[in-house]
């Protein structure tokens, strides 16, 4: 299938003025996200992620490279009919919610019947039918938060960008984004992802990309980035005697981490002493921990991307 969102050799340099300082925002940028994947887009603060989301939707122009979203350039009108944004800081005019979602569905072709039934399951989604009546300037930041996501499925998109979705939500409502997330996914749409909360978008994402410094560091599937290369964890019971008591009874499970060098003779080791081997599986870090490590190795000077 074709990629849902792809940027080639993309660049975007700022100047200030009157200085004329120039900051590269994105340096040699590429990356495909395939349809019908929840794709996680990761990085520091100030590493181009918003940038990147931005120029997709058409918000601005590259110095320098292109690419397309849905099979069409950045920027085609038409396109974005097609997708859901969100972005980082929601912003929605002071209106009832009802009416501030109906104005954001008519803006995409909605009308009539379609667009009070679209209205209405976008609230009903975000858990907000009960509250549609009711000012966007009483909600709480949570609230809000849950109404911009609102606006950006009310048109039944096909490709999502989500930037800081949960960003505000309390544990109970980032499990229901969550859900929906899978749902949605389940149906064969397409998410961007881009989010500082990372146990979030390691229960949810198929494949991620680390951004630091306007460069990708990391990307590929999170099951396969997430395993070590050279280390398996060992879970075994040993036999434990009982002074005068019948034969040795089997310990409760221990845990144990062994190379995969040294894993056969680690194993024979444990099936000599008469302990039961219960599983052998590769250790698997944090998402966190992967994060840190590549970044830290960016801003030591590494330069290389790393696929997977």
């Amino acid at each position: 299938m074709p990629a849902a969102l792809e940027f080639f050799d993309v660049s975007k340099e700022y100047r200030s003025w009157p200085g004329r300082k120039r900051v590269l925002a994105l340096q040699d940028f590429s990356l495909s996200v395939q349809t019908g994947e929840i794709f996680g887009f990761l990085g520091p603060n100030g590493a181009g992620k918003s940038t990147a989301i931005h120029l997709a939707m058409g918000f601005m122009r590259p110095s320098a490279g292109g690419g397309q979203m849905l099979g069409k350039p950045f920027g085609e009108p038409t396109t974005r009919r097609r997708v859901g944004f969100l972005a980082e800081n929601v912003a929605l005019y002071n209106r009832r919610a009802e009416s501030a979602i109906r104005f954001y569905g008519a803006l995409n072709g909605l009308y009539g019947r379609a667009l009070s039934d679209a209205v209405r399951r976008a609230l009903t989604e975000v858990d907000l039918l009960g509250e549609a009546r009711r000012n966007l300037g009483q909600f709480s930041r949570g609230m809000l938060q849950r109404s911009g996501l609102a606006q950006a499925i009310v048109n039944d998109p096909e490709l999502l960008l989500l930037d800081e979705p949960t960003s505000a939500l309390d544990p109970a409502a980032r499990v229901a984004v969550r859900e929906l997330l899978l749902r949605w996914r389940e149906k064969g749409k397409t998410i961007f992802l881009s989010s500082h909360l990372l146990s979030e978008v390691e229960l949810v994402c198929d494949r991620v990309a680390i951004l630091s410094d306007g460069r990708i560091v990391r990307v590929g599937p999170l099951s396969a980035m997430l395993e070590t290369s050279d280390r398996v964890e060992i879970v075994f019971r040993a036999p434990v005697s009982l002074p005068g008591g019948p034969d040795p009874l089997l310990a409760t499970p221990t845990k144990l981490t062994a190379t995969r060098t040294g894993l056969r003779a680690t194993m024979e080791k444990l099936w000599s002493e008469g302990a039961e081997i219960i599983s052998v599986n590769p250790v698997r870090r944090s998402l966190e921990d992967l994060f840190l490590e590549v970044t830290a190795d960016k801003a030591r000077g590494g330069r290389g991307v790393g696929r997977s």
